[in-house]
């Protein structure tokens, strides 16, 4: 180091004393730390010494039950200790780069393997010990494949044996060995520090054991099931924060803003009823009674309807209307396309043909005479169903006494669209719908402010899509079988990851397939291309001449994942579905099956063994709640829980899918505690708001309306 770099390390070095320790103490004065090393701690959001205890590993090692090299049989699944004693990067005939180690202990030797990562040859040195786990195979002698590894260096000799080893989240510069040692070296003296937020009845209830004793689980665990344990407990403390979070939400959303108690008088809906040319599933008329529950109740209805494609949430939702419009009230419709909005109109007006009632339907489409009419009979007392787009949120509409809002594809309008709709009423009851399946577990946490109605049954008499994988040499194959579909009259669509080509990626685009299309196996059908980047009305007009006909493929992007229903569209064929998560896949699938005929969803494209796997899965089954849980479990959730969305911090810890039965026990304690102690007054609860307060901030405000 030169004397200009000690002299600027000596400037940037924290000066005087070194503060008492407490777990706000900056991480840069605790020893082995230093500016350099705080920085890349900060990346990982380790700013203070509390944060290294809330570092929790995200799997462990165990070295409990390591098995000699000797005793590592072929076939076996084991976990190895040893030191390296030679290493290397091997090419192979396929233009692929091995890394290759020779692990020693004292029993024997054993080649370990790692095909395509030569980047190990950085980070992996000789003298160093690995932990290593994976299956033992046959390969010119006994190799090894490791799943997982952890480096524990070359100071380590044998002291990994005999204990579990946690690996930790880690940055460039800051090795997973580093940060178990400064957590270790400091973990004694930050324990006592610790306070418990929760009462011993909240404890107690769920299982879990106290915060101190779980953070010393996670960090130095005699056991990997007493990790798990000591990470439940954490996982806790964050599903029980937000399920308080969310039943104080919809506690003030329903209470403190009162509602409007219908009546079920039994008239127009036993008219429906009657009329319905088929009979309810199990699970509508169950949604059917916890609405008209709701609307019969003086506190104000805030509901999810959630159900998969073509479950029949739109019957549902028409009980709902007739239930409101029976008590003289109005009913406002949204969703978000015209085109939908148009198909709703047509689909909910065949089901009001029989009594009587005509919907009024207010896009930007209509001319201005026909506009003038519906705001005339909306502003007009007596009961009426509009049915919408964003133009029902224009200043002028006015209605003259809207008791039910009912939005379709909630998802795709934001908080204040929805809010701006319901204020043109006095407090309306409120009814959101969603065709993204989303398994239980989760929908209680993602949708906690909110009572959720689930539609989990297929309505009797439609066909299952059948769902076939077929490699890059079918493809001729597939497009004879969908010029057979369109030669019996039928109509497809043909989908594409991406609008154009791009450098970055080697997929075929929408774009230039479509001209190559049109160019050979389609080159005597009506084809059109329909993508994001067209103008909305262009778009519009382009689905309509699909409805109408006119078109025979549609050449498209997902931009139809949730659209229109064209019944006479029996063939998908999705190219390069690996690209797509498979509840993507799922909303995609629902475009066709939407008629009598049978109909076909073709994933097309050479994939990997992973993503073959993923395919297989999805064309065996048409359960959308199923497959949400397999895509979650597989890709992850992302920002699905992330301030943007619901204004609250991502899980740090819990998952509510794999947490499930304990995210369902923090919402069951939450209420109950909720009910005892609404605004968790009591001096037991001192612990708990203060959490609040420190880990969600504007949040608690919501304890603040009595």
């Amino acid at each position: 180091m030169s004397s200009a770099d000690a002299d600027d390390r000596r400037r940037r070095r924290p000066t005087g004393p070194a503060p008492r320790l407490t777990l706000d103490t900056p991480v840069t004065y605790l020893k082995g730390v230093g500016p350099a090393r705080s920085a890349m701690l900060a990346r990982l959001g380790i700013t203070v010494a509390g944060d290294l205890l809330r570092h929790v590993p995200h799997r462990y090692e165990d070295a409990t039950t390591v098995t000699r090299i000797n005793d590592a049989s072929v076939g076996a699944d084991v976990t190895v200790l040893g030191q390296v004693i030679a290493k290397g990067v091997l090419p192979t005939r396929k233009g692929l780069r091995v890394f290759q180690a020779v692990l020693q202990d004292a029993s024997g030797m054993l080649e370990l393997a790692w095909p395509g990562q030569p980047f190990l040859d950085r980070q992996i040195e000789k003298g160093d010990w690995l932990l290593a786990t994976g299956p033992v195979r046959f390969f010119h002698g006994r190799r090894l494949q490791p799943r997982e590894f952890v480096n524990l260096g070359p100071e380590e000799e044998g002291t990994g044996e005999g204990r579990v080893l946690a690996v930790y989240p880690s940055t460039e510069g800051l090795s997973v060995r580093v940060l178990r040692a400064l957590v270790l070296q400091h973990l004694d003296a930050l324990l006592p520090l610790v306070e418990e937020p929760l009462d011993a009845a909240l404890l107690a209830a769920a299982d879990v054991p106290p915060l101190r004793e779980a953070l010393r689980m996670v960090h130095r665990p005699q056991s990997v099931a007493e990790a798990h344990r000591g990470r439940a407990r954490l996982a806790f403390e964050e599903l029980l924060c937000v399920q308080l979070l969310h039943r104080r939400a919809n506690q003030v959303t329903r209470t403190a803003r009162g509602g409007r108690a219908f009546v079920n008088r039994r008239q127009l809906t036993s008219q429906l009823r009657a009329s319905l040319p088929y009979q309810l599933t199990h699970a509508q008329v169950r949604a059917v009674r916890e609405i008209v529950a709701d609307m019969g109740s003086a506190r104000r209805m805030h509901r999810l309807l959630q159900g998969d494609v073509g479950a029949g949430k739109t019957v549902v939702a028409v009980f709902a209307a007739l239930l409101a419009m029976e008590n003289d009230a109005q009913v406002a419709f949204m969703a978000p396309t015209e085109l939908l909005a148009e198909q709703h109109a047509r689909s909910i007006g065949a089901l009001l043909g029989p009594l009587g009632i005509v919907p009024v339907l207010l896009t930007g489409r209509l001319g201005a005479r026909e506009r003038r009419e519906a705001l005339t009979r909306l502003a007009q007392a007596g009961p009426v169903l509009a049915i919408g787009t964003h133009a029902l949120l224009q200043d002028g509409v006015t209605f003259a006494d809207l008791g039910l809002v009912i939005i379709d594809e909630q998802h795709r309008f934001g908080v204040e669209q929805r809010a701006q709709l319901s204020a043109k009423g006095a407090h309306p009851d409120v009814l959101l719908m969603s065709a993204t399946p989303i398994p239980r577990s989760l929908a209680l946490t993602l949708y906690g402010d909110l009572d959720v109605s689930v539609l989990d049954e297929r309505p009797p008499g439609r066909q299952p899509v059948t769902t076939v994988v077929r490699p890059e040499a079918g493809r001729a194959k597939v497009f004879e079988f969908l010029a057979a579909q369109l030669d019996a009259g039928r109509q497809a669509y043909v989908v594409y990851p991406l609008i154009e080509t791009s450098e970055k990626v080697d997929l075929k685009a929408a774009t230039t397939m479509f001209d190559a299309l049109v160019q050979g196996p389609l080159a005597e059908r009506r084809v059109a291309l329909l993508h994001g980047r067209l103008a909305a009305d262009e778009r519009d007009d382009i689905m309509r001449r699909f409805l109408a006909g006119d078109i025979d493929v549609l050449v498209s992007t997902t931009v139809i994942e949730v659209g229109i229903d064209v019944g006479n569209a029996s063939v998908m064929v999705i190219e390069h579905p690996e690209r797509f998560g498979l509840s993507q896949l799922h909303q995609l699938r629902g475009r066709v099956g939407r008629g009598a005929a049978q109909s076909y969803c073709i994933l097309l494209g050479d994939v990997g063994t992973e993503a073959a796997e993923r395919l297989a899965l999805f064309a065996s089954t048409e359960d959308g709640f199923a497959i949400a849980r397999a895509d979650l479990e597989m890709r992850g959730m992302g920002d699905l829980f992330g301030a943007k969305q619901h204004g609250l911090p991502a899980f740090r810890i819990a998952d509510p899918l794999r947490d499930e039965a304990l995210n369902e026990t923090a919402r069951v304690l939450a209420e109950q505690l909720l009910q005892r102690d609404p605004l968790l007054e009591a001096p037991a609860q001192r612990g708990l708001r203060h959490l609040l307060t420190v880990g969600y901030g504007r949040a608690l405000e919501l304890f603040a309306i009595g």
